[in-house]
């Protein structure tokens, strides 16, 4: 069979690896390289970055373990274009790798941009190929997935211009650290990248039109973070929605202007626009292919990613079912091995763990505590700073909460906030997933000292006689 994929993010690269295993001729569209926006401009460049804002962090505690950097404790340089210069040439890498992987297994991948056409009477679809020179041939496949991504909003009032007013995927060509950045957004690349650039070193004030930083996440861990970025120097405004961003000023007097909708006006170096996503669903046939759309602009799936449309597919950002690399990655696999007749498991999304990497960072799974009554469900949290190895790593920001069904003890979901809870939170996915009792978690042994003895230790808290 042969299938054609739009787009090379992880949605795309997931799916042609499996398409190629399971026998059919594959070829991959993508415009801008193997690895999509999530290795490019997002989520390799985002992490490669607060790696590094990571380690210079750690370095604020130095002296508190004993530890003397230089003659003023703690004090670091950045040297932002060689930090970009590192970010951009391993997501480059990144990318080169998985064009390798691709040839390997047989996977033709060509540059440029695809557009759905007709279907024939056997059931053949034309898709109309530009390459980057502007050149268009027609190709055809019995088999479309669409994994075409998302990309940054854009306010009419706030256009991003590249040097001052910057999209997340424009930050990576900064060749000085800003001396001032304003973030607009306080989501989870809003609220990353503030407390990234805090640590850098730059003056940062974050403008959240909510009462607390990170909306969508656990309220307590929210706080702790937003406790965290005050505690660190970094100006929050609660409840303020930006309006509208211009550059003022010429020359060395250049800066950003944000006027927010109270009337206040903040001034800063640069602005980070930081107000979400939409969907790359324009401009592709899909209406005309009969592929419909939800009224966001997202493909409409079901769980093993079928669209309306007989035999395309979608999956990844521009579905809007989660914005994780891992479940784009995950609804790639499943739509090819369903369309190519392998046995495959619906997309469950209640075993979703997911993280959000600020500094502490915030990891979850599972159930949240509002949903605690409607399930019968009991919660208990335990702080880090009371574990033995966070005292020793000078860790104190922190905690492991842990959500189970009162009666039967079955682990429904956790929150673990602190250093590496993306790591972390792999036990309590296990035990989600899996249907694990609090007895059965507490009944395995965690290394003595470590972090991971935080979850033992709430599983225990939670024990049903």
């Amino acid at each position: 069979m042969r299938v054609l994929i739009l787009g090379g993010g992880p949605a795309g690269y997931e799916a042609a690896l499996v398409a190629a295993q399971l026998g059919a001729e594959v070829r991959l569209v993508e415009e801008r390289g193997v690895g999509g926006s999530a290795v490019l401009t997002d989520v390799v460049p985002s992490k490669t970055l607060i790696a590094t804002a990571e380690w210079l962090r750690g370095t604020e505690q130095a002296q508190e373990l004993g530890i003397t950097l230089s003659a003023r404790p703690g004090e670091a340089v950045v040297d932002l274009s060689r930090v970009n210069a590192r970010v951009r040439r391993l997501a480059a890498e990144q990318s080169r790798d998985l064009s390798a992987r691709m040839a390997q297994k047989g996977v033709t991948v060509l540059p440029g941009r695809g557009r759905l056409g007709g279907l024939d009477r056997d059931g053949v679809r034309t898709i109309h190929y530009t390459d980057p020179q502007g050149s268009t041939q027609e190709l055809q496949a019995e088999l479309v997935l669409l994994a075409t991504g998302a990309r940054p909003r854009e306010l009419p009032a706030a256009r991003p211009d590249g040097r001052r007013i910057l999209t997340w995927t424009q930050l990576y060509d900064l060749e000085a650290l800003p001396e001032h950045l304003v973030v607009v957004g306080s989501g989870v690349t809003g609220a990353e990248l503030a407390g990234a650039y805090l640590a850098l070193g730059s003056r940062v004030t974050l403008v959240s039109s909510r009462e607390l930083v990170l909306p969508t996440v656990d309220r307590d861990a929210a706080a702790l973070v937003e406790e965290a970025f005050r505690s660190r120097g970094m100006e929050v405004l609660s409840g303020a929605r930006a309006e509208a961003t211009r550059v003022v000023g010429e020359g060395p007097q250049e800066q950003v202007e944000v006027r927010l909708a109270d009337g206040r006006v903040v001034h800063g170096s640069h602005c980070l626009m930081a107000v979400g996503a939409v969907p790359a669903t324009a401009d592709l046939g899909l209406e005309e292919a009969g592929v419909a759309l939800e009224p966001s602009g997202h493909v409409r799936v079901d769980r093993v990613s079928r669209t309306t449309a007989y035999r395309v597919y979608a999956a990844g950002d521009c579905t809007g079912v989660l914005p994780l690399a891992s479940v784009a990655a995950m609804q790639g696999r499943i739509a090819m091995r369903h369309a190519l007749g392998d046995a495959v498991a619906p997309l469950e999304v209640e075993t979703v763990s997911q993280a959000v990497f600020t500094l502490p960072e915030i990891a979850s799974v599972g159930i949240s505590e509002a949903e605690l009554e409607q399930l019968d469900a009991v919660a208990t949290t335990v702080p880090l700073g009371r574990n033995p190895r966070a005292k020793m790593l000078g860790l104190k920001d922190g905690f492991v909460k842990l959500y189970s069904q009162r009666r039967s003890g079955e682990v429904l979901g956790g929150v673990v906030v602190g250093s590496r809870a993306s790591e972390q939170i792999l036990p309590v996915t296990l035990a989600v997933t899996h249907r694990l009792t609090v007895e059965q978690v507490m009944n395995a042994f965690s290394v003595y000292p470590s972090l991971s003895g935080t979850l033992t230790e709430a599983a225990r808290q939670l024990h049903v006689r």
